[in-house]
């Protein structure tokens, strides 16, 4: 039995193909370093900006992750849709710092208020990546595409 042949791509859909791969998809895995161990989680996105592709990821200061970000923070975000495209996001993670954008977040997250309490819970952080490549590949594509920024 032969794989099956994907689409061709238009390069010029590109971003329009990673924006509804990161809708669909919802939870991405996280990758980050612990040493020089991999570690990847899922994770569960407050924000996400379509038109920068800037993803936004809450956290616990006693979480690992926080750790290893802080030694190393180079990330990268995958997500896998229900059609089995995926689209890998490249980028660094910073602490946000931004007040009126994380009073944005917050009130946009019922979730973070109700198990939080208050945007100023000191194990409340909340993490930018921003990318610094994105590409995407089609189900049995076996071939990334670029996804320009």
């Amino acid at each position: 039995m032969s794989a099956p042949l994907p689409a061709p791509i238009d390069p010029a859909t590109l971003p329009a193909l990673a924006r509804a791969t990161i809708r669909d998809a919802k939870f991405p895995m996280l990758a980050t370093l612990d040493g020089d161990q991999p570690r990847l989680r899922p994770v569960s996105p407050v924000r996400v900006d379509e038109d920068t592709l800037t993803i936004y990821v809450a956290n616990l200061r006693g979480y690992h992750k926080t750790a290893e970000i802080a030694a190393q923070p180079k990330v990268e975000l995958c997500y896998l849709d229900s059609r089995h495209d995926q689209v890998r996001l490249t980028g660094v993670a910073e602490v946000l710092t931004d007040r009126p954008l994380l009073e944005e977040i917050w009130d946009a997250n019922p979730l973070l208020r109700r198990y939080l309490g208050s945007l100023d819970n000191p194990d409340l952080i909340i993490y930018r990546i921003r990318p610094h490549r994105v590409r995407f590949m089609r189900e049995w594509a076996l071939e990334y595409h670029e996804v320009p920024l």
